[in-house]
């Protein structure tokens, strides 16, 4: 049986970003269509983000037991039931599932559709028997794990995102290929949950950050026990009897170790394929779907929305990017994606986040841009917990605009929330320092951050002169 549809708007894709558009259109009264061939909530729900933060949670208690003795409490081995801690992440899926499935969408007045979309034209679609006509389309269909052309890794059994959060047993022995965020979250989740691991990378972990934060993250990463092996390429993979065997080539020279699995976490590929876009002259190239400023594709009825534009793969990116998708659609209100206040952040333990420019990207705009530090080993609420690995950095304008924050510590990730505000609203380091805060807290270190800014001022003469004088009106 066919069906012809005609609506407003047009989803393809139930992740983040076009689970905020069909909501944002439907509840002020505009015809939806929302098609999605897999599962609702997409990868971060159910294959990403949630899981993994419940994995890494797991893991923290199970490091909370090691370290307990510091605190007077024991014993201090942890007895790990990797079935119960995989029931837990799946409880954790189940728990968020409702907010993005069929029936609470439905009951918003968004047409679900379930199927594999494909534009047939510039202006339609088709998923199964339905043809879907609209006045605008938003594509919002993600990315999948990119897995590189090693020799021997189709032989083998390999583990991504996708796959790994269903084993059944803890890896004895897991090699991590790839030093970035998500390699780097679960090398440290497995490795305290009772795995060997070792990670391959082929420049140096989280090349991304400033080496000055990961510096903090690789030293409790080898204090836990992972092995890293930086600037280290993996050349082939081959089955040897049961085990798995891994080559990797660092400074010409080849090496290899046996390993139980392998997890491969080198990137992500935009999820174009089968789309059709060529029908609706739609350019997209093997990063992702081209659009321009306004998230529009060569097609000016279609956006793209997330990680199928090649852009940061970050679900709070795509989220409000469908924010302003929707705002545009209709209220035609212009879109600015100024990606200067996006965070990041590494969810390792300690944790690693970032918003705005780096130092040197901060040096290559402004010569004067200063840098500030303030280390969590002397903040009181750190030291109390005996969580005081890492510091704050500020990297500041001449005129003391805030330009940029990194944070490697304890709860970094939502630490660097009032940075990102900071940023957005072009704050200054004394509107920082003077704000006052509760104590103790690990937020402190943010404003002792901001007022090392003024220590300087400090040995100026004139400041001196100034005091001594008003000194004598009492």
């Amino acid at each position: 049986m066919t069906e012809s549809l005609s609506v407003d708007v047009c989803v393809i894709g139930a992740g983040s970003g076009g689970l905020t558009v069909a909501a944002f259109c439907a509840m002020l009264g505009a015809p939806v269509v929302l098609i999605e061939k897999g599962e609702m909530g997409g990868d971060c729900l159910n294959v990403g983000c949630v899981p993994s933060k419940a994995l890494i949670a797991a893991a923290r208690r199970a490091e909370d037991i090691r370290t307990a003795r510091a605190f007077g409490i024991g014993p201090t081995v942890p007895q790990i039931d990797f079935a119960a801690v995989q029931a837990h992440v799946r409880e954790t899926v189940a728990t968020i599932a409702p907010t993005d499935s069929v029936a609470r969408f439905t009951a918003l007045g968004v047409r679900v559709i379930r199927g594999a979309a494909r534009f047939t034209g510039p202006k339609t679609v088709e998923v199964g028997g339905t043809t879907v006509t609209a006045r605008r389309f938003v594509i919002a269909t993600g990315s999948s794990p990119a897995v590189p052309a090693i020799d021997g890794l189709d032989t083998v059994p390999f583990l991504t995102n996708e796959t790994i959060f269903g084993l059944a047993e803890c890896p004895a022995h897991l090699a991590v290929l790839g030093g970035g965020a998500v390699g780097l979250e679960l090398a440290q989740a497995f490795r305290r949950l009772g795995a060997a691991v070792t990670v391959f990378e082929r420049d140096r972990i989280l090349a991304k950050e400033d080496a000055e934060m990961t510096d903090v993250i690789r030293r409790r990463l080898i204090a836990d026990g992972v092995t890293i092996h930086e600037g280290s390429e993996v050349s082939r993979v081959e089955h040897d009897g049961a085990d798995i065997r891994v080559h990797a080539i660092k400074a010409g020279e080849e090496g290899a170790i046996g390993v139980s699995h392998v997890l491969v976490a080198l990137g992500r590929k935009a999820n174009v394929d089968n789309l059709g876009l060529e029908a609706a002259g739609i350019a997209f190239t093997p990063r992702g779907v081209t659009v321009d400023k306004a998230l529009r594709t060569t097609n000016k009825r279609v956006y793209a929305i997330g990680d199928v534009t090649g852009e940061a793969g970050f679900t709070h990116v795509a989220g409000w990017q469908g924010s302003l998708v929707a705002q545009n659609i209709l209220f035609r209100r212009p879109i600015r994606t100024d990606r200067t206040a996006v965070p990041r952040v590494t969810y390792t333990d300690p944790e690693l986040a970032h918003i705005g420019l780096s130092e040197a990207e901060a040096r290559a705009t402004d010569p004067k841009a200063r840098v500030l530090r303030w280390p969590f080993a002397e903040n009181d609420r750190a030291v109390a917990t005996r969580r005081r690995d890492g510091h704050v950095k500020l990297v500041v304008g001449h005129k003391g605009a805030i330009l940029g924050c990194s944070i490697a510590g304890p709860e970094a990730g939502d630490l660097i929330a009032p940075y990102a505000v900071a940023i957005a609203k072009g704050m200054t380091v004394s509107d920082l320092s003077g704000i006052i805060l509760p104590y103790p807290t690990l937020s402190e270190a943010g404003k002792r951050a901001a007022g090392t800014y003024f220590v300087s001022s400090l040995s100026n003469p004139w400041i001196g002169r100034i005091v001594r004088f008003l000194r004598r009106f009492g």
